[in-house]
């Protein structure tokens, strides 16, 4: 049997890895079936997975994968970054130096600015105020360099406006000390003022731990409470006045029993006072009696020179406290029995005495004393005490009741002066109260605390209808 000659089959495996090198790295051929090559590229030395022509299968279609060749793609042209000149060591610490000084230039300008609004001074505040302006032209000088510095190469170094380092902090420690010395001003002004408050207030607090002493004092030495106001003033004033009124009426009648004529002692008491309607002589006699209890009033004795200090309130209480006419009687020489002696006498002239009394019966009277009448006695005694219990309780104010009269021909206030004819003969008299003048003053004014109390007075002017 004859050997038939085959050729050897080619080797898959080999080929194989040959593929897969080619698809690793990304490269074709394409093969007709005329055995013709393709090249996309155009290029002849494609690369073959086969070794050598021996190796051809006819009429099968190989693939061979080539390189890719790189992508053409349309790039953009990036500008070029610009050339920035690099600021060297030395210049920035001057730079930054400046403006540290700047900005403390222009912390202490600003305080200075504060400070002179409180008090407002014109001329400090134009002062800072040009200072601030000028430091935020330099700061703005110093941003710009900066700027020019660093885009232009051929910019010299001599045109920096700023000075050296030390020149820079030199300028920065004085602003912070000059703003310190603001500061300091302004605390040191705050503190003088808190000083003088504290001083007034230390004045105030001594005056009030002064008259709580007073007060406490005077609660301590008193038996009983006594509320000190203006209208138990005016009530006690009011007491007072009636009994100067009765007083005046029981001695009225004593001079017309004593045949006495009453305009004739009107004119002597008030000369010059022409009287609107005839019995207004009585507002004479009237003001001659509370006239003359009162004076004396303002003075802490009552015109007795009574050495003494004791205490008002005590006395006060003392005295409203006790019966009048017994008081007399059991003490005679305490200041109230002297103070009835003194006013007796001012009041009652040893004439005028003797021609009330020498007409009476005797059976009636007991000429040698002013008691010798009870309803004279009585209304006298109960005159001078209610003006003595007026005047003590004037002196247990703080500060104490001040009393005024007013002068004759003056012209009428409303403020300070009350019309004594008001109350009964307003309906029988024109009144002109802008032209009216005082006559005389029938009941003097008091001023406690704050508040006046009106002076009693009676007015000329007037016609009768």
């Amino acid at each position: 049997m004859r050997e038939v000659e085959t050729s050897s089959p080619p080797q898959f495996s080999a080929m194989f890895q040959k593929l897969a090198m080619a698809v690793k790295a990304k490269t074709y051929e394409f093969f007709t079936e005329d055995g013709e090559s393709i090249n996309p590229e155009g290029g002849g030395g494609g690369f073959s997975l086969l070794d050598s022509t021996e190796d051809f299968i006819p009429d099968q279609k190989v693939v061979v994968l080539k390189p890719d060749s790189p992508p053409k793609t349309n790039t953009l042209l990036k500008p070029k970054p610009p050339r920035v000149r690099k600021l060297d060591t030395q210049m920035g610490l001057s730079l930054i130096s400046s403006i540290f000084a700047t900005l403390s230039s222009f912390e202490a300008s600003y305080l200075q600015l504060q400070a002179a609004h409180a008090p407002f001074v014109e001329e400090t505040v134009k002062a800072a105020d040009r200072a601030l302006v000028s430091n935020l032209q330099k700061l703005s000088d110093l941003k710009q360099f900066y700027r020019t510095h660093r885009q232009s190469l051929d910019l010299e170094t001599d045109s920096l406006p700023i000075g050296s380092c030390l020149e820079s902090r030199v300028q920065e420690n004085q602003s912070k000390l000059r703003a310190l010395g603001t500061v300091s001003n302004r605390l040191q002004g705050e503190m003088d003022g808190k000083d003088l408050r504290v001083w007034s207030l230390r004045s105030k607090l001594s005056e009030i731990q002064k008259s709580n002493s007073k007060l406490s004092k005077r609660l301590s030495e008193s038996d009983g409470g006594v509320v000190l106001s203006v209208r138990v003033y005016e009530s006690v004033l009011g007491d007072a006045f009636r009994d100067v009124k009765r007083f005046t009426k029981v001695l009225i009648e004593l001079m017309e029993k004593a045949g006495w004529d009453l305009d004739l002692a009107a004119s002597y008491v008030h000369p010059e006072v022409e009287f609107v309607k005839k019995g207004h002589n009585r507002y004479a006699l009237l003001s001659y009696v509370c006239l003359g209890m009162f004076r004396g009033f303002d003075g802490e004795g009552f015109g007795l020179d009574d050495g003494e200090d004791s205490s008002s309130l005590r006395e006060l209480m003392q005295h409203v406290s006790s019966n009048p006419m017994e008081l007399l009687e059991r003490d005679k020489e305490c200041g109230f029995s002297r103070f009835c002696d003194k006013k007796y006498h001012e009041l009652i002239h040893p004439s005028m005495e003797s021609s009330i009394f020498s007409n009476m019966d005797r059976n009636e009277a007991v000429l040698s004393s002013w008691r010798s009448l009870s309803t004279f006695y009585e209304s006298f005694v109960a005159m001078a005490s209610s003006v003595w219990t007026l005047h003590k309780l004037a002196l247990c104010f703080d500060p104490a009741v001040e009393i005024f009269r007013v002068e004759s021909g003056v012209d009428f206030s409303i403020v300070f002066m009350e019309n004594v004819l008001r109350r009964r003969e307003d309906k029988k008299l024109s009144m002109n109260l802008d032209r009216a003048k005082v006559g005389f003053t029938v009941v003097p004014g008091f001023k406690v605390g704050c508040t006046v109390i009106q002076s009693q007075v009676y007015l000329t002017g007037f016609k009768c209808k």
